[in-house]
C-alpha cells in the first residue's frame, strides 16, 4: 500500500466538520486522514512518503463544471488569436498568413480567441482573411465560442453561396449590399461544418472534421496544462457524438487526463432514451452528467435575449420557441436527466425558468437544475432560483476579459448586475465557478480572483457589490462544483474516504492580496493519490 502525507501546509478541506487542518494523508487513491500533523502521521504509519508543503495552501483538486476539454485541447495546438496579441484585423491577417506559409495547401487553418469588439474598425471579413490565403479554408473562432469568421475558401468548401438562408438560432452576417461577410453566428455553423451536431437548434457547432487519433493525441497533450493549474475534474458542457467517441477512446486507452463528466447535447435525447441511458452513469473517470440545452446566445454576439435592446439595437435570439424548450426539458427530466440550460439575457432567463419548473415537477426536490452562464437574472428571478434549487454556473473571467464591452453594450445598470454571485449566495443558492475554457483561461485561481475582485481587464469595477470572498470562491470551485456534478460524495473536499485529488498551491492564498491571486498555479497536483504534477524537484 502506497501512502503519501502532505505536511507543513495550511489545509483548506471544504469539509464543514473539519474545515482547517495541518496535514493530509492519502493511501491507495483515497484520503486516509486529515487533521493535526502528529495524528495524520500516526495514521499513515512508517514508510510513508512525506511532502513538505512549506506553508502553502492545500486544497481539494479544482473542479471546473463548465469546461470544453476537447475544444481546449484543439486550441492549444491552433493559431492563437486572443487579445491583446491580436488586437486588429491587420494583426489577424498577419498571423493567418504566417500559418498559411507553413501549412500545405488545402488543409484547414484554425484560430481561436478573436475578440473583435476590441478591434479598431470592427469585425474582420472574409475578404480580409482572403488576403492571408486563398489556398486554405480558414476559420477564426470568436472568444465567445458562438460565432466565427471564415474566408471564401471555407464557404466554397461547403458550397455556401450568397443565397444561403439563415437557420433558426443563427445567421450569416451580410454587408449593406446583402453579401456574405464571412461572419457566421451560432447554429449557422452547422451548415458550414456539419460534424457531429445535428441541425435542429440544439447548440452551435464549430467542429472541423479531424481524425479521432489526432484529437485523442491532442487531448492527452492538454493534460499537463490542466494539471499545472490544479484542475483534476472537468465537465464538458457540449458533447455530441464526436466528443463522446474521443473521450471514450481516451478512457479505454487510459489517457483521459482528468476526471471528465459529459453533458450530451439535447439533440441526442431520443437516441439515448431509446437505450435507457441517462446520467449519472459511468465511473469516476468518465461519466454522463446533465443534458445540455440552449435557450439564447451571447452578449458579444448580440444574440443574448434581453427584455430591452442593447448594443446596436440587439434584442437577441432563441434556439427554440419557448414552448418547445419546456417540452424538450420535461422529456429529458422524465427520462432521468439532470438539466443544464445555456441562458444569458433576462428575457431568456424567464423562458428557461419555465422549462426548469417543468423539470423540477418531474424530478423532485433534488433535481439540481443548472443555468449555464446565468448572465443577467433579475432579483425576482434569483428568488425563483432559490425556490427551484437552481445552480448558477458562473464564469467571472468574462467580467474581466470583456467587462468594459459589456458595460458599453448594456449600460451601467444592467452591466453591473451580470453574474450576481453575492446576491445568489445571500439567497441561499450554491453558485459555482467555471472557466468555459477555451473561451477564457482554465486556471482556477484566475477564476477565483475574478470572482473576488470584479474588475475589468482595463482595471475598472464591474458589479463590485456582487463580489464574493476568497473562501466562498474556493468553495464554488471545489465542493459546490462537485455538488453540481452530483459527485460531492466522492470529490470536492479533503474528507477521509473520498478520492485523493489534492492540490498544493504555490502560495498561502490567505496571505496574498486579491490582486496577486490570479498568478497562483499548482505547486503539486495529486489525482487518485498519484502525484501527476510537481513544479519542484
Amino acid at each position: 500500500m502506497s501512502t503519501t502525507v502532505i505536511t507543513g501546509g495550511n489545509v483548506i478541506t471544504m469539509d464543514p466538520a473539519n474545515p482547517a487542518a495541518q496535514a493530509v494523508a492519502v493511501r491507495d487513491g483515497r484520503i486516509l486522514a486529515v487533521g493535526r500533523e502528529p495524528d495524520v502521521l500516526a495514521a499513515a504509519g512508517p514508510g510513508a512518503e512525506i511532502v513538505d508543503a512549506g506553508g502553502r495552501s492545500v486544497v481539494p483538486g479544482f473542479i471546473d463544471p463548465h469546461n470544453h476539454l476537447l475544444s481546449t485541447a484543439e486550441t492549444l495546438v491552433a493559431v492563437d488569436a486572443r487579445y491583446p496579441g491580436v488586437g486588429s484585423a491587420a494583426d489577424l491577417v498577419a498571423v493567418i498568413a504566417a500559418e498559411a506559409a507553413r501549412t500545405p495547401a488545402g488543409q484547414w487553418i484554425r484560430a481561436y480567441g478573436m475578440d473583435d469588439a476590441k478591434f479598431p474598425g470592427g469585425r474582420p471579413t472574409r475578404r480580409q482573411l482572403d488576403e492571408a490565403t486563398t489556398e486554405h479554408p480558414v476559420i477564426v473562432y470568436h472568444v465567445s465560442g458562438h460565432q466565427a469568421v471564415v474566408n471564401s475558401a471555407a464557404l466554397a468548401w461547403r458550397g455556401i453561396g450568397e443565397d444561403v438562408a439563415d437557420p433558426a438560432g443563427g445567421g450569416f452576417v451580410r454587408d449593406e449590399g446583402g453579401r456574405l461577410t464571412g461572419m457566421v453566428l451560432d447554429s449557422a455553423m452547422e451548415l458550414l461544418l456539419p460534424v457531429a451536431v445535428d441541425i435542429g437548434c440544439h447548440g452551435p457547432n464549430f467542429h472541423v472534421d479531424l481524425p479521432l487519433e489526432q484529437l485523442r493525441s491532442w487531448l492527452e497533450l492538454a493534460g499537463d496544462t490542466y494539471l499545472r493549474a490544479g484542475v483534476t475534474t472537468v465537465c464538458d458542457p457540449q458533447v455530441s457524438r464526436r466528443e463522446l467517441l474521443v473521450y471514450r477512446s481516451a478512457w479505454e486507452a487510459g489517457t483521459l487526463p482528468v476526471r471528465t463528466a459529459i453533458m450530451p447535447l439535447s439533440h441526442m435525447l431520443d437516441e439515448l432514451a431509446s437505450i435507457g441511458l441517462a446520467g449519472p452513469f459511468g465511473d469516476d473517470r468518465l461519466r454522463f452528467g446533465a443534458m445540455k440545452f440552449y435557450c439564447d446566445g451571447t452578449l458579444l454576439g448580440g444574440t443574448a435575449m434581453f427584455e430591452q435592446p442593447y448594443g446596436e439595437g440587439f434584442t437577441g435570439s432563441l434556439y427554440h420557441r419557448p414552448g418547445e424548450l419546456v417540452d424538450l426539458v420535461r422529456r429529458a427530466a422524465t427520462a432521468g436527466w439532470q438539466v443544464g440550460i445555456h441562458t444569458q439575457g433576462d428575457r431568456a432567463m424567464g423562458y428557461s425558468l419555465e422549462a426548469i419548473k417543468a423539470a423540477v415537477a418531474v424530478s423532485g426536490d433534488d433535481a439540481r437544475p443548472r443555468i449555464e452562464h446565468c448572465g443577467h437574472p433579475t432579483p425576482a428571478q434569483v428568488k425563483e432560483f432559490a425556490a427551484l434549487g437552481v445552480i448558477p454556473v458562473n464564469q467571472p473571467n468574462f467580467l474581466h476579459d470583456s467587462g468594459t464591452d459589456f458595460l458599453r453594450r448594456l449600460g451601467e445598470r444592467r452591466g453591473h448586475r451580470l453574474q450576481p454571485m453575492r446576491e445568489e449566495l445571500d439567497a441561499g443558492l450554491r453558485p459555482v465557478l467555471s472557466s468555459d475554457s477555451f473561451v477564457s483561461s482554465l486556471r482556477p485561481m484566475e477564476t477565483v480572483a475574478n470572482a473576488v475582485r470584479r474588475r475589468t481587464r482595463e482595471g475598472g469595477p464591474i458589479g463590485a457589490e456582487q463580489a464574493i470572498t476568497l473562501d466562498e470562491a474556493l468553495r464554488a470551485h471545489t465542493i459546490d462544483a462537485a455538488y453540481a456534478l452530483r459527485m460531492e460524495d466522492r470529490i470536492g473536499s479533503l474528507t477521509p474516504g473520498k478520492l485523493a485529488d489534492v492540490v498544493v498551491l504555490e502560495a498561502d492564498v490567505h496571505s496574498l492580496p486579491a490582486g496577486s491571486l490570479s498568478g497562483v498555479n499548482a505547486w503539486l497536483t495529486m489525482l487518485d493519490g498519484q502525484i501527476v504534477h510537481r513544479s519542484h524537484p
